[in-house]
């Protein structure tokens, strides 16, 4: 392999590619629901996946120091794949090419992006060490449907179910997703809310607040909810049911961790599938 192919792939393992494909094709499915043209979904589409590139190599480059101490070898700023100068860099282009991309769909869509990119920024550089880590989380996945729905077009407006749902939905999503790291936190004195709660809380919380999401997408809508939407939320409260009696059980298993992704991949789909983002 070229220098520059083993670059690039580093590059793209330092932008968390999991999270930030998952987030990304979530916009766009909301933003072909909701856009009045092709070329505004597009664009949308494009300034969310900027953003989450911003906000994985912020990540990398802000915890490099980190991740070194901890040996983490999977990661190319400790394998020298890749330094931390560069990802700072590519940080933030990338965090200015979203910026311009969210303004380019009007004033208000720029500023929900803006509190996106701030969501995901401010958790990186400070409030993954506090109390108040789920904060970052709660505003920027409140604000992603708010973003797609005033991008695109007209006068819209995002329905208030829509962004308690993404609230709850990306605090539920931090919780769980700080469960496989937390020895590694703990050993780089990382004290975020799921930290201080403990392994065992933070199993059993974490799939009961993503419910709580499928919750809301369930109810939230007007209308009756379709046969598709109950069959979707009887399950995704059964597995987080499951996730979280499993995490008081069993809290070093992964089941919980495994389980909590799999009822926010089902609030996900009960978002674009519940349609009616737009407030009336």
């Amino acid at each position: 392999m070229t220098r520059l192919g083993s670059q690039v792939r580093a590059m793209a393992a330092a932008t968390h590619p999991a999270p930030a494909a998952a987030v990304t094709l979530f916009a766009a499915l909301l933003a072909v629901e909701v856009a009045t043209s092709p070329g505004g979904a597009l664009v949308v589409t494009a300034a969310v996946g900027a953003g989450q590139l911003s906000i994985g190599w912020s990540n990398d480059w802000l915890d490099a120091a980190r991740d070194r101490q901890v040996g983490r070898s999977d990661k190319p700023t400790v394998s020298g794949r890749v330094s931390p100068a560069t990802l700072r860099t590519a940080a933030f282009v990338a965090l200015a090419v979203s910026t311009v991309l969210g303004f380019g769909v009007g004033v208000v869509a720029g500023l929900a992006n803006l509190g996106v990119l701030a969501g995901g920024w401010t958790y990186n550089l400070w409030f993954k060490r506090t109390v108040l880590s789920w904060l970052p989380y709660a505003v920027a996945f409140g604000l992603l449907p708010a973003f797609v729905v005033a991008g695109g077009g007209g006068d819209q407006v995002v329905a208030g179910w829509a962004v308690l749902a993404g609230a709850l939905l990306g605090v539920g999503a931090h919780v769980a997703n700080v469960l496989p790291d937390l020895d590694d936190d703990a050993a780089t004195s990382i004290r975020g809310l799921p930290h201080r709660l403990g392994r065992r809380t933070s199993s059993a919380i974490a799939p009961l607040v993503l419910a709580a999401g499928s919750l809301v997408t369930y109810l939230g809508p007007a209308g009756t909810p379709s046969a598709t939407r109950s069959v979707l939320t009887v399950l995704a409260l059964a597995l987080a049911v499951t996730g979280g009696v499993l995490g008081v059980v069993r809290p070093r298993s992964r089941a919980p961790f495994l389980l909590s992704m799999a009822v926010a991949g089902l609030c996900v789909v009960q978002i674009v599938a519940a349609g009616d983002l737009v407030a009336v």
